[in-house]
């Protein structure tokens, strides 16, 4: 993976390189400390992740990523503070990562990231009813309707968790909505549809499927509520 590193502090810079170090087949091919640097940088080059802070003067990280959106680049915010956090994942960023950044929860991270990029490799087609076709290289296996847990928006992309695995697929939220049976699945907010049978709990603005909470927002409750006959 290719990476660049954007953040005005020269401390924070230089323990995301050393710890970048250590990770095989992770590459930083820059340092900006500031986002409008980075910007013009990705204007002419590609890169597969960066490391991005979001209290910059001239140009927030938050700002770069709308800059940016549409372009197949994994986000992994880093900041001191918490507050940013809601909006951040609002843009589908891969994680957020509060600093002074550690090296196990940089390498969480990092894996998440890889793990994005591998399931990008495959081409997922919408078959029958009951069906995913994944195809990975030159094999296509079949992935059940029953086996998805949740989908997740993420820029250009459309995540699908099973209990195994994770795919990203190249795609709009709303094809995947319109795709999926509505039957057994349901939209809870704009970045999230759900399997129904899958929800564990409902609780106090959202649900947990497999120890994942899923926030649930407003505009969707009440079709979610009344899906789940709650009263």
């Amino acid at each position: 993976m290719k990476a660049l590193i954007v953040d005005d502090n020269d401390i924070a810079r230089t323990t995301l390189s050393h710890l970048a170090k250590q990770i095989p087949n992770l590459t930083v091919v820059n340092e900006y400390s500031n986002a409008i640097e980075a910007y013009h940088h990705l204007q002419e080059n590609q890169v597969d992740l960066i490391f991005l802070d979001i209290e910059m003067p001239e140009m927030t990280g938050i700002e770069l990523t709308k800059n940016i959106a549409g372009k197949d680049i994994i986000i992994i915010f880093t900041s001191s503070k918490k507050e940013y956090a809601l909006e951040a994942f609002e843009l589908n960023i891969a994680d957020y990562i509060l600093k002074p950044v550690t090296p196990a929860r940089f390498l969480q991270a990092v894996s998440k990231a890889q793990s994005i990029i591998e399931s990008r490799k495959e081409n997922i087609q919408f078959g029958k009813e009951e069906f995913l076709f994944v195809r990975d290289s030159n094999i296509t296996r079949r992935l059940k309707l029953d086996d998805i847990f949740y989908a997740e928006a993420m820029g250009d992309y459309v995540k699908f968790y099973t209990k195994e695995k994770m795919f990203a697929i190249h795609g709009k939220m709303k094809t995947a909505e319109e795709r999926l049976p509505k039957d057994d699945f349901i939209r809870v907010h704009r970045s999230y549809i759900v399997s129904i049978g899958k929800i564990d709990t409902l609780q106090e603005g959202g649900i947990m499927i497999n120890k994942k909470f899923i926030p649930v927002a407003d505009a969707y409750r009440k079709a979610l509520n009344t899906r789940m006959n709650v009263f």
